[in-house]
């Protein structure tokens, strides 16, 4: 049986990019699907998110709370989430969602490069050439 390569994300704003390795998911592919867009940030305390276009159903490993620099899925939102630490309804440090978002993968390198991203930023998503 043939493994797949490793989907590989890049996500840029004006005041900078990072790259994110994704899972062989289901939301995964219908996320691939849709790219490149563009779309508008929106920041929730240390988390960016963004509509993707995408809607898809809730994976049976959905999860609300998960390590900085996650790559999540917001199902209820359409939308990517990408925590870099608390956000408003967190419990201490750690990245608490909105609700329970399908894991797809991790960023690459260190998350808070995220905090450069102000609400309202233009942002794009496209594929990293293999």
């Amino acid at each position: 049986m043939q493994t797949r390569t490793p989907l590989r994300l890049r996500i840029s704003w004006p005041a900078g990019h990072l790259t994110a390795t994704l899972d062989d998911t289901p939301t995964t592919h219908a996320l691939a699907k849709a790219l490149p867009f563009v779309s508008t940030a929106r920041t929730w305390g240390e988390e960016v998110y963004f509509d993707t276009g995408v809607s898809v159903s809730r994976e049976t490993d959905a999860r609300e709370v998960v390590e900085p620099g996650t790559v999540a899925f917001w199902t209820d939102g359409d939308a990517l989430a990408l925590p870099y630490g608390p956000t408003p309804i967190s419990r201490g440090n750690e990245c608490r969602l909105a609700s329970p978002c399908n894991v797809l993968g991790r960023i690459d390198g260190d998350p808070g490069v995220l905090a450069t991203v102000r609400d309202g930023d233009p942002v794009r998503a496209e594929l990293v050439d293999a």
